[in-house]
């Protein structure tokens, strides 16, 4: 089928000019015949955006194409308005002064349009616009915002156009696009001459200048990263807008109007230029998906739009990830294409005109052994052309000298980089140079992520180390991860570094203490490296991980004794945040525990160094200061049993210590209160605490008593670890924790940990730890208020448990998109005491309070509770015991257990708004 014959498909413009023309012969009414021709325009208008949208949707029309298709359907449109215009108002003596010119400008002037763009239209006149031209162009944008449609317009004459876009960029920047539509060509052609003459000729270095600049600007405003979780298509970094401006200032620059003539002015490659339009189908064919399946112009892949993007794209799962994994991968790669071709089509024009760097790296300080390279206007560059295709290792080399001596490098170096990546073969891999200056960068205290990140940008760090070339772009669909693999794991690399040179005192005074007494430094460095090496395969990332580094490790010249280290590493490098966030420090057990699996001090330190940069490196809101503490807690109690301390005295011993500390410090008690206190806590209680707590809580619960109060709420802001402790003195009763547990829900506190005593006397003594959605200490004073309000209702029986569910911030519709397997796991190992039970679900309101609710009706007591979110994931560890003060051991009973706990998870539902409807 011909060319005109397939748009005709779209729209027949004209066929649809003959049949308006006679529908307004037909009709003498004004109003009538403006309905007619409205409706028939609307119908065309609609079969052309379903033609449109039909060849693209079944794999007819590419992404480019479909964005031209559109475009011509408004061109015709535009075309038929307008002469439906200039027939309402006809000239009897048309005057040079009434001509115009129509022209669309912006995206629509490329001819590339998106479902639910505007359209944006120059009406150009010679001089001042005439009462008729008037008449005109009013008469066409109302026909065209009554059929829907959304347009930008304006009015100017050539000299308007000329000195507005001397001074706005944007509007230079716009009429640089405009492209000829309908009316006086001969008038459009004199403005484009003039456009070109008065504007554009001996400008061309400071629009390229301030379209980089206003390119930087949006880059900081939507987030500075091609990996965001969420990107935007269109003005994300390496998206749409970004090729958008290397097209601008081709045509500014070179004149041309098509990216293929870049070739022939030796700006691009022919591989380049094919990598450009590879890259430009592939974003405008998800930003046409976008639009469809949000049904408006939405430019940002939000999570549920993710994952209907890749079955529209027939990513499908796999061993290797989930089809929105992949799909989301081959995102970023192409955003990172986009970022290469940035990088060499500056660094063309940069050496075309002898300027001042388009684009900065750091600078810190100046050359003196350059191993082979030399400097251009200060910047790392090659001898020769042929450097890299004589020498590989080169390629190697050139980021290492870079970073040892502080230089920029030179665009032209990575653009030649980038063009003999092929050469860096299993040859290179196994140079010993090449693996010893690639350690060198990685374990550099001096910002060795500036270094990995320019190599991961030019490609040679996937190339040079194929394993981390798989988890380049890796993602996790998941809101807990906010990188990618890659960008994670440098990152984490240059948290440690930033540790090592003492930056992070404030916020990680415990690593900044332990990293100089750290004997296995490198073997640090390469874990790092390796953690999540194994991302994206299937399977138990840490243990494959684990393979990994044992084997590429000796061929980075790692002796065998860092070998081990960094495979042991590797392999339990979640353990530490594991049973830091998810097990009872207070239970001597999970400190001997741990300590059997770290067997020793330069292990803990190592473990504890490399957790804390992965959690760091993870997202903004992963780390605050009660996580910190969890660790540091875990991090000294484990440090005193591998030194035979605290932890080996018997547990008699250090009751009788923690008693007397209080003893003291109630020195103005009576004695008989103060024996009292004494015999009111069960041992787990006096170890659980330090004396400050020990002495409030003995001070409230005497205070209580005096008063004969039934419930006594105290809350405490520790802002020092990012939570409010909450104490609640109570009779005891049956679901006490299940109720408090649904008056903090009711209110929004997130409970991140929990002990619960019940004294002999029969009374209550729950304290739990709060925070707010952002990780913060839970502190806002009308929030408190209403807290205990809340908790008194509950453990009065007048709280609905509906409540609970319905009061808690509302579950946004793009995250209910993730699906968490319900998991629940029985644990009779993790405690001498007790039955751990934790339970996996998706996070969602109400949560906490059905699994402890659940708990109730089981007759299981709860002791402690570690509350733990991971993004959408829930992980909530609840120490037990029967009725009995037993563990759960029975098989049948615990496969009750778990039965009704994955029940309980269920209930809450995937669907928020269901709401349970008795109370409890």
């Amino acid at each position: 089928m011909s060319e005109s014959k397939r748009q005709r498909e779209i729209i027949d413009r004209g066929a649809l000019a003959e049949e308006i023309a006679a529908l307004r012969a037909d009709t003498r009414d004004d109003a009538r015949r403006r309905k007619l021709v409205l409706e028939r325009l609307r119908e065309a208008l609609e079969a052309g955006q379903a033609q449109v949208r039909s060849r693209f949707e079944s794999g007819r029309a590419s992404g480019t194409r479909a964005s031209t298709n559109l475009a011509f359907l408004f061109d015709q449109l535009v075309r038929i308005v307008h002469d439906i215009a200039a027939d309402e108002y006809p000239s009897a003596n048309p005057t040079s002064a009434d001509r115009l010119a129509i022209a669309a400008v912006g995206g629509y002037g490329r001819s590339e349009l998106a479902p639910f763009s505007d359209i944006d239209l120059l009406f150009l006149f010679p001089y001042k616009q005439t009462p008729r031209g008037e008449q005109v162009v009013e008469y066409m944008l109302y026909l065209l915002w009554d059929l829907g449609i959304k347009v930008g317009h304006s009015t100017r004459s050539t000299d308007d156009c000329v000195r507005l876009a001397k001074q706005d960029l944007t509007i230079r920047t716009a009429l640089l696009e405009a492209r000829f539509v309908w009316g006086d060509q001969a008038l459009f052609l004199d403005f484009r001459q003039a456009f070109q003459d008065r504007v554009v000729n001996g400008t061309a270095l400071d629009f390229v200048d301030g379209k980089l600049a206003e390119r930087d600007a949006r880059h900081k405003k939507l987030g500075d990263s091609r990996y965001l979780v969420e990107p935007n298509v269109k003005d994300g970094k390496g998206g749409l807008r970004d090729l958008q401006t290397l097209f601008w200032i081709a045509k500014y620059t070179y004149q041309v109007d098509d990216v293929g003539d870049l070739v022939s002015r030796g700006v691009l490659s022919a591989e380049e230029a094919r990598n450009f339009a590879k890259d430009h189908n592939f974003l405008w064919t998800v930003r046409f998906h976008l639009h469809y399946l949000a049904g408006r112009a939405e430019e940002r892949m939000t999570f549920d739009l993710q994952t209907r993007l890749a079955e529209k794209m027939n990513y499908t799962d796999r061993a290797s990830g989930s089809g929105v994994e992949r799909f989301m991968k081959h995102y970023y790669l192409v955003a990172k294409d986009v970022g290469d071709l940035t990088r060499i089509f500056c660094a063309s024009i940069e050496a075309e005109n002898m300027r001042k760097p388009l684009i900065k790296l750091p600078r810190f300080g100046r050359a003196r052994d350059l191993m082979g390279f030399q400097l251009d206007r200060d910047r790392l560059t090659v001898s020769d052309d042929d450097m890299f295709t004589r020498d590989p290792v080169a390629m190697i080399r050139l980021f290492y000298v870079g970073q040892e001596e502080g230089i920029d490098i030179h665009p032209h170096a990575l653009r030649l980089v980038t063009q003999n990546l092929r050469k860096i073969d299993s040859r290179v891999r196994k140079d010993p140079e090449a693996n010893r200056l690639f350690i060198d960068i990685v374990t550099s205290s001096d910002e060795p992520e500036i270094a990995l990140t320019r190599m991961n940008e030019a490609g040679v760090f996937g190339r040079f180390m194929p394993d981390f070339g798989r988890v380049v772009g890796q993602t996790q669909h998941d809101m807990y991860h906010v990188y990618t693999v890659d960008e994670h794991t440098i990152q984490a690399i240059g948290l440690l570094a930033s540790i090592e040179r003492g930056e992070q005192r404030q916020e990680h005074p415990l690593a900044t203490e332990l990293l100089p007494t750290i004997g296995s430094r490198r073997a640090l460095y390469v874990a790092v490296l390796l953690h999540d090496i194994a991302k994206g395969r299937g399977g138990n990332h840490s243990e494959l991980g684990g393979d990994v580094a044992r084997k590429v490790c000796p061929t980075l010249g790692l002796s065998d004794e860092e070998t081990e280290t960094v495979e042991w590493l590797v392999r339990q490098h979640l353990a530490f945040s594991d049973v830091a966030q998810k097990r009872d420090l207070a239970d001597s057990k999970t400190i001997s525990d741990f300590a059997e699996l770290v067997q020793s001090l330069e292990r803990l330190r190592l473990l504890l160094c490399l957790t804390v940069v992965d959690m760091r490196a993870t997202g903004p809101n992963v780390w605050n200061n009660w996580k910190a503490e969890l660790l540091r807690e875990l991090y000294n109690a484990t440090k005193d049993v591998l030194s035979g301390g605290q932890l080996t005295q018997a547990r008699s011993t250090r009751v009788e210590a923690a008693q007397q500390a209080l003893r003291e410090r109630l020195a103005d008690w009576p004695e008989a209160d103060i024996d009292a206190q004494m015999g009111r806590g069960y041992p787990g209680y006096w170890l659980t605490f330090d004396a400050d707590t020990l002495e409030r809580q003995a001070r409230m619960m005497r205070s209580a008593e005096a008063e004969a109060r039934p419930l006594t709420v105290e809350i405490r802001v520790v802002r020092d670890l990012d939570v409010t402790e909450v104490s609640i003195y109570a009779q005891d009763h049956p679901g006490v924790f299940s109720r408090i547990a649904g008056a903090l829900a009711a209110v929004g506190a997130s409970v991140v940990d929990a002990k619960v005593f019940t004294t002999p006397e029969g009374m209550a003594l729950d304290v739990l730890w709060l925070q707010d959605a952002n990780g913060e200490a839970f502190a806002q004073t009308s929030a408190l208020a209403r807290m205990s309000v809340q908790i008194e209702r509950a453990l009065a029986g007048e709280m609905k448990r509906d409540e609970a569910h319905a009061a808690r911030t509302f579950v946004p519709e793009r995250t209910r998109v993730f699906t968490v397997a319900p998991r629940v796991i029985i644990d009779n190992q993790a405690s001498a005491t007790h039955t751990v039970i934790e339970i996996n679900g998706r996070d969602r309101p109400g949560f906490l309070f059905s699994v402890t609710r659940a708990l109730y009706a089981l007759s299981l007591q709860i002791s402690s509770a570690k509350i733990s979110t991971y993004g959408e994931r829930a992980v909530d560890v609840f120490y037990v015991k029967d009725g009995f003060g037993m563990k759960v051991t029975h098989e049948d009973r615990a496969e009750k257990i778990r039965k009704t706990l994955l029940e309980a998870i269920n209930e809450v539902g995937d669907a928020e708004d269901r709401r349970p409807a008795a109370a409890e």
